[in-house]
């Protein structure tokens, strides 16, 4: 850590400042850091007219998209499809209305999200797995009446009951319908938007909402997250210029595009920068897309731990070789995936850290400056500012303000209405550090702390500890009401051998305080996970609850 003063190892650009000492902080901050300035110009635009540019300096007969069929679509297709999807979906909302858009990533889901974007309508992404209450609440926040879907989707997803409850109150367009039907001035507009696309597009305040996602909902009614076409464009320009991409490389994204990582990272930077983007529609199937990644010979991807590991495990030798690098997000990464994918591939992990409120990303590690444990430097264009915490020494609650954070949030109780963030900054409720250099270390979630006899126990550090143990399962720790100690730790874990017992033994050898030792391990048959890749700890929490009679 910084020892109080600038410092004179931080790396061009990135700013480190102290004190570092909470009691002589001469504000709320703990510490700042800034990345290297990032001229508005670079982003001031919208995220349709960014793509239009985009297929400009490629060139429209360039491939753009590889869907998980095979079907290759060049920038010139995705633009006349866009023109030609949106025009008829214009009857659905005026300009400026939210269009709540329900697919799989994949060719559909972006022709139908850019040809929102190209008449001036805004698409609010709704996560397929939430559930019927969560999906009509975030409608209502968003005030969508229409939602993009497709017949095959649910037919293969098993929607039915799902698309039956939201077309009780909710219109639902289908894409096959619109295909089968589309009419001679629908293709008119999309050949007259190919070739004049500044005529016919819409070109909305780059300021403007370009997209809606949404919290998952978990703790009550979904949160919807205002994103601005400057918010989304400049999250690129900043990813681009953070970590080298070379004209030769092809993204990988199995993520679904409702996150706000499959969404920016995997969609919409490719397409930006002018690299294809190898679309799959889950990334639960580690065998097929492990051999998927061979075989489009992609040499990025972007994964969770929990998701890379898997694909590790399950590739044969040659499939994951083409990879220049993984980029991984949404929890921390393990040693042993870190280990496994090097060992087996050479393969190096970028760690990176976001939010869906910054569009998402904040930080990343680099090839060639990538320091394992932690989540890399700020993007470029970004502040950040840590304040202290009772009970955690070293580090702080991370603040960060940039131009791609979000607009605002969008709740149910006023629906359309965006509540900004108070100066721009936004409070990303986790505790981190910050190194002399710049590069953070995430310590946990505020809510990720256990308050154990007046002393913070972060259940990070718990769930490493599990992984260290058992390396070859999946652990999740959680808190609950303790009448003696205020609270306690059960630990959840998928090994059916796990004894505390060894537990005691590690933390001992390993000078872990004592704290961190669970009161209660519970072995299940697996880890709830959401579809983001995350551990569902809600879902965890009951379970902690139901084992322990609580």
């Amino acid at each position: 850590m910084n020892d109080g003063t600038a410092s004179a190892f931080a790396p061009e650009g990135v700013a480190v400042d102290g004190p570092l000492d909470p009691m002589n902080a001469p504000d709320t901050a703990l510490t700042r850091v800034s990345g290297p300035e990032f001229a508005r110009s670079r982003y001031n635009r919208s995220i349709f007219d960014a793509l239009l540019r985009s297929r400009s300096k490629a060139g429209g007969s360039r491939i753009c998209l590889i869907d998980a069929d095979g079907r290759e679509l060049t920038y010139d297709q995705l633009v006349q499809g866009a023109f030609a999807l949106g025009n008829a979906l214009k009857a659905h909302a005026r300009k400026g209305e939210k269009v709540a858009v329900l697919l799989p990533t994949g060719a559909g889901a972006a022709i139908a999200f850019f040809a929102l974007q190209a008449y001036g309508r805004i698409p609010a992404m709704l996560n397929f797995t939430a559930g019927p209450r969560a999906l009509k609440a975030a409608c209502r926040a968003a005030e969508a009446k229409t939602i993009v879907t497709a017949r095959k989707f649910i037919e293969l997803g098993g929607l039915e009951s799902l698309a039956e409850t939201l077309g009780e109150t909710l219109n639902l367009v289908y894409l096959e319908d619109i295909r089968d039907n589309l009419t001679w001035k629908d293709k008119a507009m999309a050949a007259a938007g190919s070739y004049l696309p500044f005529l016919v597009a819409a070109h909305p305040d780059p300021d403007d909402t370009a997209v809606v996602l949404f919290t998952s909902g978990t703790e009550g009614d979904p949160k919807g997250v205002a994103l601005s076409h400057v918010n989304l464009v400049s999250n690129c320009e900043q990813a681009a210029a953070h970590v080298d991409i070379f004209e030769t490389d092809i993204c990988f994204n199995p993520l679904p595009i409702f996150h706000c990582f499959g969404l920016t990272g995997g969609l919409l930077l490719p397409l930006l920068v002018g690299i294809p983007a190898v679309l799959h529609p889950s990334p639960l199937q580690a065998k097929t897309i492990a051999k998927r990644v061979g075989e489009t010979k992609s040499t990025i991807l972007f994964a969770t731990d929990t998701f890379l590991n898997q694909y590790a495990r399950n590739a044969d030798p040659e499939d994951l070789i083409s990879l220049r690098f993984a980029v991984c997000g949404a929890e921390r990464v393990k040693d042993e995936t870190r280990a496994l994918v090097r060992k087996m591939f050479s393969l190096d992990i970028l760690e990176g850290y976001g939010a869906t409120e910054a569009s998402p990303v904040i930080a990343v590690n680099q090839p060639g400056r990538n320091r394992p444990g932690t989540v890399g430097t700020l993007l470029p264009g970004m502040e950040g500012k840590l304040e202290p915490v009772e009970g955690i020494s070293g580090a702080g609650r991370l603040w960060v303000r940039g131009p791609n954070i979000m607009s605002g949030y969008i709740y149910t109780t006023e629906p359309g209405k965006i509540v900004e963030p108070a100066g721009g900054w936004h409070d990303t409720g986790d505790i981190c550090s910050i190194d002399e250099d710049g590069f953070i270390a995430i310590r946990g979630r505020m809510k990720r702390f256990a308050k154990i006899g007046g002393e913070m126990v972060s259940l990070a550090v718990v769930e490493n500890c599990a992984t260290s143990i058992w390396p070859d399962d999946l652990h999740a720790a959680v808190t609950l009401p303790d009448a003696r100690k205020g609270e306690q730790i059960i630990l959840l874990t998928a090994c059916k051998s796990a004894d505390r017992a060894d537990f005691v033994a590690f933390t001992r050898s390993h000078g872990v305080a004592e704290l961190s030792i669970p009161k209660k391990i519970v072995a299940v048959d697996e880890i709830p996970v959401l579809g983001t890749g995350k551990i569902d700890y809600v879902a965890v929490e009951k379970m902690a609850k139901a084992a322990i009679g609580g």
